[in-house]
């Protein structure tokens, strides 16, 4: 198989490394709008092929990568299958975007006859703050999930090939419909990346802010480190899940607003409530996997 990676960021360049050298592996082949992009992931062996069109990788391969932030996946996406109208064999398209609905809803947009079955939409719950071919790890997807949102009139043996490459590369997989899947991500990756970059840009603008960030503790750069991340590609997350994103954000507001008044009338008995209740939430899930018990 030759697979193309469309994108050498830090996921298409840790996902090129990951599958080197695997069974069944002829090519690596990328392309990138930067050519400095493309001349590194050569030289660090990320690819072994570079192509000089996004199109070209429909006919160099037998599977691409869509490997770029959400809202440019979504159009990336678009144009590929509309370029390959007519192949008769297309290569399978799959992305790696952290948002489904979208790229659901944009292909759908396309009036088909029916779903393209060589379109397999999936999502690596895996990353890091980092950016960039540079950034790339073989390691990166061991021992993580990845979801995948596979159509009812997906080809199986498409969906099978997406699901063995990444097996490949050491992740676990997971299928899931693309309404569950947006809702749980904005859950458990977007809001707290909003929340993130919400109180470090709060803080930086405070009168004191010297002081706090001369004197934050390793606590503070724990849960602000994801705001490191790219802002570009977290935009573009915030605005391709914008209906889920902002129920995540409205339903821990209301906690907040719970928390904020047991603390303004000295109500002990919430506070400890509230604090229990977390920790042995987040000990279950660290220690089982599993999620908190309900009362």
């Amino acid at each position: 198989m030759r697979v193309g990676f469309l994108g050498l960021g830090l996921i298409g360049a840790s996902f090129a490394r990951a599958l080197r050298g695997k069974p069944g592996i002829d090519a690596l082949v990328g392309y990138g709008h930067r050519h400095t992009t493309v001349q590194a992931a050569l030289d660090l062996g990320v690819i072994d092929e570079a192509v000089s069109e996004p199109q070209d990788l429909l006919t160099a391969c037998d599977l691409v990568v869509i490997g770029t932030p959400t809202l440019l996946a979504e159009r990336q996406l678009i144009d590929l299958i509309q370029a390959s109208d007519g192949m008769e064999k297309p290569p399978i398209l799959t992305d790696v975007a952290s948002v489904k609905g979208n790229l659901w809803r944009a292909v759908q947009k396309l009036s088909l006859p029916t779903w393209p079955s060589q379109v397999v939409l999936g999502h690596p719950i895996a990353g890091s703050e980092q950016s960039g071919v540079h950034a790339g790890r073989a390691d990166l997807f061991e021992h993580h999930r990845v979801i995948l949102t596979p159509h009812p009139e997906n080809d199986p043996d498409a969906v099978l090939a997406v699901k063995r490459l990444w097996e490949q590369a050491g992740a676990e997989i997971v299928l899931m419909p693309v309404n569950l899947h947006d809702k749980v991500l904005a859950a458990t990756s977007h809001l707290p990346h909003m929340l993130a970059y919400s109180l470090v840009d709060t803080l930086a603008r405070s009168r004191v802010s010297e002081d706090i960030f001369r004197y934050a503790a390793g606590g503070f750069k724990d849960f602000t480190r994801i705001a490191s991340s790219d802002p570009t590609m977290w935009r573009d997350i915030a605005l391709a899940n914008q209906a889920e994103v902002l129920a995540a954000i409205d339903e821990f507001s209301a906690g907040l607003d719970r928390l904020r008044e047991a603390i303004a009338t000295s109500d002990a008995d919430t506070m400890t409530e509230i604090f229990n209740s977390a920790k042995a939430a987040r000990d279950r899930f660290v220690l089982t996997g599993k999620p908190p018990e309900r009362d």
